[in-house]
């Protein structure tokens, strides 16, 4: 899902917000993410996230992992985590835009 914030927020234009299956999907759809970035030459300026058991995140933990490119920033959210921070419902207001596969 792509939420248009630019009418809402002065710190991104846009949210992207991708859910993972499991803890795999999401380091490849982070590694995915990142060459996309790399090869449109947008850096990313900030990258955190519970988003490994050796970053102290259990099994049982939900996962996420964000990525800041400035005018966008993506959210990388297993099942669990996308129900608990409902970003969706945080940003309401902001328009969706529609995404091809």
């Amino acid at each position: 899902m792509v939420l248009d914030l630019r009418t809402l927020s002065t710190v991104t234009d846009f949210f992207l917000i991708c859910t993972a299956d499991n803890i795999t999907h999401l380091a490849a759809l982070k590694e995915h993410l990142q060459e996309i970035f790399a090869k449109h030459r947008v850096p990313v300026w900030h990258t955190e996230g519970a988003s490994a058991p050796s970053r102290g995140g259990g099994p049982d933990e939900p996962q996420w992992i964000l990525l800041d490119g400035g005018d966008v920033v993506v959210h990388l959210l297993d099942r669990r985590a996308r129900e608990f921070y409902r970003l969706e419902e945080l940003w309401a207001d902001a328009p969706r835009l529609r995404v091809d596969e």
